[in-house]
């Protein structure tokens, strides 16, 4: 338990609001079962064998189920916090002195044109109904599509800048469509972000859609699409917290590829009336490719996801039911035991290894 501050300290801290914080202190060190899984559900073009044949497809990764899971322990140290709000008052959960309510009305982060070069720092808060991005990074990030923004279109080889501008479109339909529209959250089909992927990109649609029909290990949606289970949670509010970036260039046989890494930030309560505020968070890593139909055999107006990674901060592991699964810190832990590293949900500063081995770790916040 959190010793309460010295005596001089303690006149800029009532009571009341000395309790209530260490109330709030027991309960986010108990077990919340946050996981970081990475599905390196992800396939990759080969050199072309011939004129008319298409690309070489490589079949998605036999192991597509294989995933890096964390599961967390939210909350700093105990002693820590009371060091810290000791000195600095402001941080109490609620902000009963009104200094933190400058987090809720910080001007938006510009947007990320480059990979970070270190976590997003954030004030400690806990999520509320109101503010249900309090005590986050994703406070200052922008909202749903606003924060997918395409980077301006040019011709690429034999590709017009009008094409690799639809491609770029579509890339972000697939975003959109997958890890933001309610129908999808809700665990409804995403049929446009289906409508955009070459039908004869080997495996990839029929892989698809056995995970929306039939989810097991190995066919998992949520590689790929944002799913949770109306029956257990809703989002709080409408807002999806977005931050990442997406880039074009040449790519391999004379290929434009365009490559999107964002995360996706969803604040959640359960269905029963509870009013316990938790947070999923959701890195997606893209690589698109768009093929000149005169050369190869593909579909005319539609993209190839060569590889898609995913992963999850603060859902169950080892559950391939379909949908995300976030725990919340006053129900203790469920799922497996974790027996990976600690990660940040938050950090973009490191890439997504998709050879990394599967783990079940921790998660430093949520």
């Amino acid at each position: 338990m959190p010793e309460k501050p010295s005596d001089d300290e303690t006149s800029r801290v009532p009571d009341d609001v000395w309790e209530k914080f260490v109330r709030d202190s027991e309960l986010d060190i108990r077990a919340s079962a946050p996981k970081e899984p990475s599905a390196a559900a992800r396939g990759a073009a080969g050199p072309p064998p011939g004129r008319r044949t298409g690309p070489a497809w490589r079949e998605l990764d036999g192991r597509a189920g294989r995933r890096r899971r964390w599961w967390a322990v939210l909350g700093i140290p105990v002693a820590l916090a009371a060091a810290v709000v000791a000195m600095k008052p402001s941080l109490l959960p609620g902000d009963p002195f009104g200094t933190g309510a400058a987090a809720a009305t910080a001007p938006p982060l510009p947007p990320e044109t480059a990979r970070p070069t270190a976590p997003e720092s954030a004030a400690p808060a806990r999520p509320t109904l109101d503010r249900p991005f309090a005590g986050s990074p994703a406070e200052r990030w922008a909202d749903g599509e606003a924060g997918i923004v395409p980077p301006a279109a040019r011709a690429i080889g034999v590709h017009s800048k009008a094409r690799v501008a639809k491609a770029l479109e579509q890339t972000k339909t697939l975003l959109v469509d997958g890890s933001l529209d309610p129908a999808t959250l809700r665990g409804e089909r995403p049929a446009e972000a289906l409508s955009v992927i070459d039908p004869l990109q080997p495996g990839l649609r029929d892989r698809l859609e056995t995970s929306l029909r039939r989810p097991d290990r190995d066919h998992d949606p949520v590689a790929l699409f944002s799913r949770f289970d109306p029956r257990e949670v809703r989002l709080v509010g409408t807002v999806v917290k977005t931050r990442g970036r997406m880039t074009v260039g040449p790519g391999e046989h004379g290929a434009v590829r365009i490559h999107a890494d964002y995360s996706f930030v969803y604040p959640v309560v359960r269905t029963d009336g509870s009013t316990e505020v938790t947070r999923t968070v959701v890195r997606r890593v893209l690589d698109v490719d768009l093929y000149d139909p005169g050369r190869y055999r593909v579909t005319p107006g539609t993209i190839a996801v060569t590889r898609f990674d995913e992963s999850a901060g603060n859902s169950a592991c080892d559950v391939d039911d379909g949908y995300l699964h976030p725990e919340f810190p006053s129900a203790g832990p469920s799922g497996a035991p974790p027996t990976g590293p600690e990660v940040d949900p938050y950090d973009r500063s490191e890439e997504l290894d998709p050879d990394r081995p599967g783990s079940c770790g921790t998660v430093s916040r949520i």
